[in-house]
């Protein structure tokens, strides 16, 4: 883990503020991708992840924007009303389920709200590497754009703005497919959803398609039974009921998984699946690596298999 130190806070808007972190020590910070993200520990209550929209090349700084959430469990919250420059937090190194495709390629970038936080990072990664790329955001209003000046100063030529929903669906996003042509989307889910069954029904390739999720998609519980999972490295069986997850059925047993956000957006807690088949939930796996059913997240995802027979 690492400690670092709030060096800058300000607000881009009435709804998302800027936190600028550095090492505690003044030591280059661990080098990161864009889409990558960390989690911060605020305080003894939350562990909460937030994308680094800085360029990758900065060793010096990890960037965040943090959006104040309606419905927060009281994250956002506390760092909007309660972190002051000077503080210390504890972070993790950067991860990375976001990555962007090698060279070469077209890129093209879709964000909305909050969402445009990775993309910032990839416009910045791409812009260095020489990339074509186009980066759309769909906003809620010319007051309601966060990091625009800097959108604006670095990303002119790429940067296409939707301050509603009729200007973003009359751009027709987005576009043709094309094997060397790649998409990136970020944002609530239902804009995420939309966007990608676009793509789909215009002939995107799976592999082409990129997402994001800040939040969990939910799933139904209707359908949920029980199974079992067993430890290969021991041979243990644990039974898993329909009211449980992996993760706290392991936990109870002693057996130590990673874990962040609970939810399956993160993939701090991805596991290893050695036989049986997993009922996919998270939203970090791509279809590709879904369909692989080689790792899954013992926090949200079931066994459509009576066991999974996990690498532990």
């Amino acid at each position: 883990m690492l400690t670092v130190v709030v060096t800058r806070k300000y607000h881009e808007t009435d709804a998302v503020c800027v936190i600028e972190l550095a090492d505690a020590q003044g030591r280059p910070l661990p080098p990161f991708s864009a889409g990558a993200h960390i989690d911060l520990h605020l305080g003894e209550q939350w562990v909460r992840q937030y994308s680094l929209c800085n360029a990758p090349s900065e060793r010096h700084r990890y960037v965040i924007a943090v959006q104040r959430d309606s419905q927060s469990r009281g994250g956002s919250r506390w760092l909007h009303d309660h972190l002051q420059r000077g503080q210390l937090l504890t972070a993790s190194p950067p991860r990375n389920h976001f990555t962007l495709h090698p060279s070469p390629a077209t890129h093209v970038l879709v964000a909305a709200g909050i969402g445009i936080t990775p993309l910032l990072s990839m416009a910045h990664a791409l812009a260095q590497r020489g990339d074509p790329f186009e980066l759309h955001y769909r906003t809620r209003g010319a007051t309601r754009v966060a990091l625009l000046a800097h959108l604006q100063e670095h990303f002119a030529g790429q940067l296409q703005l939707y301050p509603d929903r009729a200007s973003f669906t009359r751009a027709a996003l987005p576009g043709a497919a094309r094997p060397d042509r790649h998409l990136y989307v970020c944002g609530p889910p239902a804009f995420m959803e939309q966007m990608l069954g676009t793509s789909r029904g215009l002939g995107w390739a799976p592999g082409n398609l990129h997402r994001e999720y800040f939040t969990s998609a939910g799933h139904s519980h209707a359908t949920e039974g029980a199974f079992e999972v067993q430890i290969a490295s021991s041979g243990a069986i644990y039974p898993v009921a329909p009211h449980q997850s992996v993760y706290d059925v392991l936990a109870a047993a002693g057996v130590a998984v990673p874990i962040s956000c609970g939810k399956g957006i993160c993939g701090a807690c991805l596991t290893g699946v050695r036989s049986g088949v997993v009922d996919h939930r998270d939203q970090v796996l791509s279809e590709e690596e879904q369909a692989r059913n080689d790792l899954f997240t013992p926090c949200c995802s079931r066994a459509l298999s009576a066991r999974l027979v996990l690498d532990l």
